[in-house]
């Protein structure tokens, strides 16, 4: 039996070990050591911005909504079709999120419809406190129109990087261009620290009130003093040197991921009914998932059915992101748009994706859905 092929699994670099084993080997195993400093700043000069490296995306999310003052009762613009973690922390903090439609040209959030609310809700004085933008997969959103619309009304904004670390957007890695940016290091993101995250934030004073709610906002006394709310939210400095290692490697990564999905693209390109995800014309968009659409009718099967089909042969697939207005969690939110998000998600389907892929492997994935579709295997 054939081992099954999974939609995105780590894939060391080769230094990792070296880094990890330091961590032992001097004894840094808390949340302190060199490997965290190192990482720290060798992230920062990836994206351009300071970083302060946590437990996870969603610790960085949290803390980047509470740098701009998220609280009790406040609105928070937020993309429906996102993973929920984009969306957690802002009711973590006491505060509503308002949920906007998606682009088709981008799967991101549309910037014309951001636009529109946020006029509308200038004109009944009640602007949200701040809007969330999601590199969806790794498709950098339109960051010019989105900041325009934002900054003619001084609301901030906060990028969701998680999935979308090693894109650009018009020559400068997303992030940076809103100033504040969180980032993933999940086991099945691009690069992995096994679980962790890193905040970055062009204002350095904001990196260091991050840092230290993330250690428990401990004041600088003899003993334990806290006049702060702060989270056990740092990450280890073993987790660290899996991230240093991993950095090294990144640009590499990145190729690999296209590699993957272009490979897909040009194998499906002769069928009628599946088609690849948008590619941004304004940057590099990674493709860390390889996501694609079904249309039933030209295609010969359904986007469930298909996958279906794959589980059957040990390959693992997975619908896009269930829009966060459609989830129980979030059924009493308010959702503006139209029904963008929910295409997608009817029809998105998202193939084994991992930089790791063999072509003998991805070859099996292609033959499996041609064969689906009803055409010839290659």
């Amino acid at each position: 039996m054939m081992p099954r092929i999974l939609l995105s699994v780590p894939h060391m670099g080769g230094n990792e070990q070296a880094y990890v084993s330091e961590a032992f080997d001097t004894n840094w195993l808390s949340t302190v050591g060199p490997n965290i400093n190192a990482f720290e700043v060798e992230f920062a000069r990836t994206v351009g911005m300071p970083s302060v490296a946590l437990s996870s995306g969603t610790a960085a999310m949290h803390l980047g909504l509470r740098l701009l003052g998220v609280g009790l009762n406040d609105e928070v613009i937020c993309p429906t079709l996102t993973f929920v973690a984009t969306a957690n922390p802002i009711t973590y903090l006491g505060a509503k999120p308002v949920f906007l439609d998606s682009g088709r040209a981008t799967w991101n959030l549309d910037p014309d419809l951001l636009s529109r609310v946020l006029r509308e809700r200038a004109n009944q004085n009640r602007l949200p406190k701040a809007v969330i933008v999601v590199h969806l997969y790794g498709q950098p959103a339109d960051m010019d129109q989105i900041l325009e619309a934002c900054n003619r009304y001084e609301v901030p904004v906060l990028e969701d990087a998680a999935e979308g670390l090693g894109s650009t957007y018009k020559g400068r890695p997303v992030g940076c261009h809103s100033g504040l940016a969180a980032y993933s290091f999940n086991g099945n993101k691009i690069i992995t620290t096994t679980g962790g995250g890193m905040l970055s934030a062009a204002n350095p004073d904001w990196i260091d009130r991050a840092r230290f709610w993330s250690t428990q906002a401990r004041d600088n006394a003899l003993w334990y003093e806290h006049s702060q709310m702060g989270y056990n939210y740092r990450m280890s400095n073993v987790l660290a040197g899996i991230g240093r290692g991993q950095l090294e490697v990144l640009p590499l990564r990145v190729r690999q991921r296209r590699q993957v999905a272009f490979k897909y693209r040009d194998a499906f390109a002769d069928l009628p009914g599946i088609m690849f995800m948008p590619q941004s014309p304004h940057g590099i968009h990674t493709n860390w998932l390889s996501c694609f659409l079904i249309d039933e009718a030209g295609f010969g099967c359904s986007r469930d059915s298909l996958i279906r089909v794959l589980d059957s042969a040990g390959i693992e697939s997975r619908p896009v992101w269930k829009p966060m207005h459609l989830q129980p969690l979030y059924a009493h939110a308010e959702y503006i748009g139209g029904d963008v998000a929910e295409d997608l998600f009817l029809h998105g389907i998202c193939l084994p994706s991992s930089s790791s892929l063999s072509p003998e492997d991805q070859l099996r994935v292609v033959n499996t859905v041609r064969l689906a579709a009803g055409a010839t295997a290659q």
